[in-house]
């Protein structure tokens, strides 16, 4: 389970691990802070940050477990990639019973993300997000600090 990474672009496998709402929350955060997203582009990275733990979270409740989170950084966006075993595609509730816990997770995916989508798999399916990258700094190093 040792993550793989290129330059703008990171996996890793999931299988059989314990705690992966965690682990993926920790290895995005390790990706956001070697792409400069942390320092000046806090909302957004923390926008990262929940969309990652609400795809892996449905993974983890509703599919038997994520296999693997894929992130893959350009210019324009961040993609997210969660891939499962069960080949049923996530429903989004209209209306979650606010007498039960949950039921919000692809609700806030609709909200933090530019658009989100769900990918049939030979064994399963990948549901991925997309979020817009921070504008970027003149120098090119990092997102453009706010005002």
């Amino acid at each position: 389970m040792e993550p793989r990474s290129t330059d703008r672009r990171r996996s890793l496998a999931l299988t059989g691990a314990t705690d992966a709402v965690t682990r993926c929350r920790d290895f995005t955060r390790d990706a956001l802070i070697d792409w400069h997203w942390m320092a000046d582009a806090r909302d957004d990275s923390e926008d990262v940050l929940l969309l990652v733990s609400e795809v892996v979270a449905n993974a983890c409740l509703h599919a038997g477990g994520p296999r693997t989170l894929l992130l893959e950084c350009t210019e324009e966006r961040l993609r997210v990639e969660v891939t499962d075993g069960n080949p049923a595609a996530p429903i989004p509730r209209s209306r979650p019973d606010p007498a039960r816990p949950g039921g919000y997770g692809l609700l806030i995916v609709e909200r933090i993300s530019r658009r989100w989508g769900t990918q049939p798999l030979a064994d399963g399916k990948c549901v991925w997000a997309e979020i817009a990258s921070p504008p970027r700094s003149p120098d090119g190093q990092g997102p453009r600090p706010g005002p």
